[in-house]
């Protein structure tokens, strides 16, 4: 997952805080230069404003400053990682940027060829380099600490420089073959291209650069060996700042109370009659996972899966949100997103196909080729109506399967197949039609199973039509499960106590939230 820059700087610090952790990641990011002289450019974690907790419920997001909400992406994203911003040329922010770096190492070159040579700047970046370099290194690589505090002894540094006899080129040479020492695997080509530049000022200049991607490497890799205890941390400290919040405000979890009574209303109703499905030559066909969840008898689980479905459905004008989760109810709304999107993906492949026959959905290449035309147009959804944006879609699917027909050497749709194909995947807009609806159930289905049998089981039982969207299924329900899961982990003791009030004794008490 791709992060800010302050990002990296809280992520150590959030690290460091943890008992038990010797490692001292470093928090400045090398690479870039301030406007000030000689002085490479240091980035830290920024602070935003807090608000007083005993304003209106939404305060809970307003007090949860960055570093609460990087301890949650820390806790549910098991591939969490940090990485470099990278500004547009284009941008403001991008060009002033570059400004100031030319400037800066445009005064370093001048120095360095002014007669006698000044090495101010340069003394300045080797130290920053220095501990750059110590930073990289794990707590018992002291031999290795003993031979870069000699080699790039700052004092002698400046003696040498104040004879005019400090060498750049030879420290430079130094610093290379000790990165290449340092660095990861990944990093082993960018090392061996610095090698070849022979100009002082841009070698030094590139090795700013690929340091800043090795602390990145260093502190990547710190997460991903301390990720149960991170989570473990993440947990207790999501948990006692919603505590302390409580303590203040009694009434915090009268929305969260609501959201799940009415899950457990939800469950307690019959299942809603099905709309018109196409029939089985569709290929939307009944699933053995839709026997497999059953509404009877409630249990907590089943009433709190059936809450986190309900969120992905949530009106989004509705300010009763879940206290709960309104940390996370940014990340809820793009997985919304994302299964609109997969709804309409799936509905038109399978629309397609009953066109196009198995021949043409018999190649991967081609249905890879389909999936990637249709997703480009799709992000016209978010600049223009959806109706407006799959005429554009269903005109575009139409003439790939009949160059692809014709390219097979098959015969092409008849026009009154071809209309009717625009027309059935025009009306895919409609929230309402029948296909679109069927796949949403699906889809729906396939969540509440991920919840309860994990992803890789459920996609081994995938309901009909969403087989050509496994891949991103599994993303998605990769998200999802692990969003709840670390939900469920934090305010899990709240769900319980909330539950045994919602559900009869015996159902309460089968169960508890904090288990799942």
């Amino acid at each position: 997952m791709v992060q800010q820059n302050t990002c990296l700087a809280y992520s150590t610090d959030f690290i460091s805080k943890m008992p038990g952790v010797e490692e001292d990641v470093p928090l400045k990011e090398p690479g870039v230069a301030e406007s000030r002289p000689c002085k490479p450019e240091t980035s830290g974690p920024t602070q935003e404003d807090k608000s007083s907790p005993e304003d209106h419920p939404s305060c809970v997001i307003d007090t949860v400053n960055d570093a609460s909400k990087l301890s949650s992406e820390i806790g549910m994203n098991h591939d969490f990682h940090v990485e470099e911003k990278v500004l547009p040329p284009s941008s403001l922010e991008g060009r002033v940027k570059e400004t100031i770096h030319n400037a800066f190492w445009d005064h370093l070159k001048e120095q360095l060829l002014a007669a006698p040579p000044d090495f101010s700047c340069a003394l300045e970046l080797l130290k920053e380099i220095k501990e750059i370099l110590l930073s990289l290194l794990l707590p018992r690589q002291n031999r290795l600490r003993s031979e870069i505090e000699e080699a790039l002894d700052m004092d002698l540094l400046k003696k040498e420089a104040e004879h005019g006899t400090l060498n750049v080129p030879h420290l430079s040479k130094y610093i290379l073959n000790m990165m290449t020492l340092l660095c990861a695997p990944v990093r082993d080509e960018a090392v061996q291209k610095l090698e070849n530049i022979t100009d002082p000022v841009r070698l030094l200049r590139g090795i700013f650069q690929v340091l800043g991607l090795m602390k990145m490497d260093m502190v990547n890799y710190t997460i991903q060996s301390l990720q149960p205890q991170l989570q473990e941390h993440s947990i207790q400290y999501e948990r006692a700042k919603f505590q302390e919040l409580l303590n203040k405000q009694p009434r915090l979890l009268d929305h969260t109370t609501k959201w799940l009574a009415q899950a457990a209303a939800d469950l307690s109703m019959p299942p809603p009659s099905c709309p018109d499905t196409p029939n089985s030559s569709s290929g939307v066909s009944s699933s053995p996972s839709e026997a497999a969840i059953s509404p009877e008898p409630l249990s907590p689980a089943m009433v709190l899966s059936q809450g986190f479905l309900n969120l992905l459905l949530w009106d989004p004008e509705d300010e009763e949100f879940p206290e709960t989760l309104l940390m996370d109810r940014a990340w809820l709304q793009e997985l919304e997103a994302q299964l609109n999107q997969l709804t309409i993906l799936a509905s038109v492949l399978l629309v397609a196909s009953s066109f196009s026959g198995s021949v043409l959905f018999g190649s991967p290449q081609f249905v890879d080729k389909l999936k990637r035309t249709t997703k480009a147009l799709m992000e016209e959804f978010n600049s223009r109506p959806e109706e407006e944006a799959m005429v554009t879609v269903s005109e575009r699917v139409s003439q790939e399967i009949h160059q692809s027909l014709k390219n097979m050497g098959l015969a092409a749709l008849s026009s009154d197949n071809t209309a009717s194909l625009i027309g059935q995947l025009q009306n895919v807009a409609k929230k309402e039609n029948c296909v679109r609806s069927v796949i949403d159930q699906r889809i729906h289905l396939f969540l509440k199973c991920c919840l309860v049998l994990g992803v890789q089981r459920s996609l081994l039982d995938l309901p009909g039509g969403l087989t050509l969207i496994e891949a991103e299924l599994a993303e998605l329900g990769q998200k999802f499960v692990n969003l709840t899961h670390h939900n469920q982990q934090v305010f899990g003791p709240y769900y319980t106590e909330i539950l045994k009030t919602l559900l009869p004794p015996a159902q309460a008490l089968e169960t508890e939230v904090e288990s799942l």
